[in-house]
């Protein structure tokens, strides 16, 4: 057999996901033609599908010794990105994401590499406005040349608002999204849907029934969606993706709305002056060097928290020690929070901390982590790490205190804790991002579990820890005090968006006549 046939051959059973099979395959090529450049690429995807982080990085570091003319070079760089950043290396992620963007050369894969790195370096303490921002620019070099339409106000009997998002079905955005998608009153608002995603379900079905357009964008360049959405007439365009993954930001840079909003599915700015508005609250709104859009401070929550699944009951294990618990992604675990967490298990006597993401599906990714955390100092035998389950939400009643992440808070695990009566301990900084569990809290009514340093965190958790009476009351009530708080009040929730909605349209045409001339 010819050598591009065997090759041909582990890129058949890689696409039909037999990556067993297909590692013995490219085992054969090896022996044929070592060292082949596009067959040592193949092997890299094929490790990250298995989740084998750690080999992936090696293959890729292999790969570059080899590749010397660079011509596989975005591709090496991004997986390295993303493989880094599953393992919670983030600022080596963000490295190699903008080495990636230097070697792509579609306008649209730019913009996707850079994302990327903007996401990656949500997870960074001390991750500066200034570093964001220079970031952000790279991001807008890359569309400059984009000459936006000309802006223009439509005399509609209802606003037009239109979402944009690749997650219109059980995703977490829609956990937040959902019910502002689906309650606007259609006496005064026609809600569109551009859907840049091709995954589909009863959620998806349920927006479908309950707007009054659907619009499928996925298969349209950024230049097409922004004319669809011109030609449709919106008035306000809310990106619900910001940075995040499959974003379509580039859309708004042609600016087919007079309005344009961003928030809710991303927690930091996008960083683009075509984007007019950022959805926030009064407690997450803080410190506004780190945006570009003016900021909305919503009274109580930004998001109003949709009940898309079953829950199970609570029923907490009653044991004679404390365990501690993040299901956050791991990504977002850095040193930082980890030596808090270090500090809180050696505090509290027989403690243990579950770690649960599907980064622990696999042997070789736990033993990574479980000696980066043997190397900060951590007892082991305190240490259980859980991957991907079904019924993780079941797991929540093993658990008697949360521990959230820093700088990048946990908003979707902060609510699923609190819903299965476990409290949460979180720090909150300065931006956005990092103050989201702070006001899922404070609008639970337990706004002391968020706390403004690390020390402060260390002896909240240690006091809590050690506080049996309350920690059963919290237990007991979190669930009730979550479901009768602003945060699951949609009603009252979408009457205040609806009531920004009209606000900023009206500032909208307002200034608009004063830059033509009319009063």
């Amino acid at each position: 057999m010819e050598v591009l046939e065997i090759y041909s051959q582990a890129l058949q059973e890689y696409r039909a996901k037999n990556f067993d099979t297909a590692l013995q395959v490219l085992d054969e090529f090896n022996k044929v033609a070592p060292n082949w450049a596009k067959a040592i690429l193949l092997e890299a995807y094929i490790r990250r599908e298995q989740k084998l982080y750690v080999t992936e990085i090696a293959v890729l570091e292999k790969l570059l010794q080899i590749d010397t003319e660079k011509i596989f070079a975005a591709d090496e760089y991004s997986l390295l990105g993303s493989a880094c950043r599953n393992l919670g290396l983030s600022q080596k992620a963000v490295n190699f994401f903008m080495n990636a963007a230097q070697f792509e050369t579609e306008r649209a894969e730019i913009c996707t590499e850079i994302s990327n790195a903007i996401f990656a370096a949500s997870d960074i303490e001390n991750f500066s406005a200034e570093n964001f921002e220079k970031l952000h620019a790279e991001y807008r070099k890359v569309l400059a040349d984009i000459i936006p339409f000309e802006k223009t106000f439509y005399s509609h009997k209802k606003l037009r608002v239109g979402y944009i998002s690749a997650d219109f079905h059980e995703h977490p955005v829609m956990f937040f999204a959902y019910n502002l998608i689906t309650n606007h009153d259609k006496n005064f608002f026609d809600v569109y849907c551009y859907s840049a995603g091709n995954k589909f379900d009863a959620v998806t079905a349920n927006i479908k029934n309950s707007i009054a357009v659907w619009r499928d964008i996925s298969n349209l360049n950024d230049e097409d969606a922004a004319k669809l959405i011109r030609a449709d007439e919106i008035d306000i365009l809310f990106d619900l993706s910001g940075h995040s993954a499959n974003n379509r930001l580039p859309i708004m840079a042609y600016r087919p709305a007079a309005v344009q909003i961003s928030g809710v599915g991303y927690m930091n700015s996008t960083g683009l002056q075509c984007v007019d508005y950022f959805l926030s609250d009064v407690n997450c709104a803080a410190d506004s060097s780190y945006f570009t859009e003016n900021i909305i401070a919503m009274d109580h929550s930004h998001f109003c928290y949709s009940l898309l699944k079953k829950f199970p009951a609570v029923n907490h294990k009653k044991n004679n020690f404390i365990t501690f618990g993040s299901f956050n992604n791991f990504s977002k675990v850095n040193n930082f929070i980890l030596s808090a967490w270090l500090e809180i298990l050696k505090a509290v006597p027989n403690s243990k901390l579950i770690l649960k993401h599907k980064i622990f599906d696999t042997a070789e990714c736990r033993n990574f982590i479980l000696e980066r955390l043997k190397n900060l100092g951590f007892n082991l035998n305190q240490i259980e790490l859980r991957g991907f389950s079904k019924n993780y939400l079941d797991e929540y009643n093993e658990i008697d205190i949360a521990l959230d992440t820093f700088p990048y808070n946990g908003g979707l695990t902060t609510c699923e804790a609190l819903l299965m009566g476990v409290p949460v301990i979180s720090l909150r900084g300065n931006r956005h991002g990092n103050r989201i569990a702070y006001s899922i809290l404070k609008n639970v009514g337990v706004e002391e579990l968020a706390v403004s340093n690390l020390n402060e965190y260390i002896q909240r958790a240690i006091a809590l820890a050690n506080d049996k009476d309350l920690l059963e009351v919290l237990h007991k009530n979190l669930r009730t005090m979550f479901q009768n708080s602003p945060l699951m009040d949609f009603k009252n929730y979408v009457k205040e968006v609806e009531e920004v909605y009209r606000q900023i349209w009206i500032d909208a045409e307002r200034s608009f006549s004063n830059e033509i001339g009319y009063s």
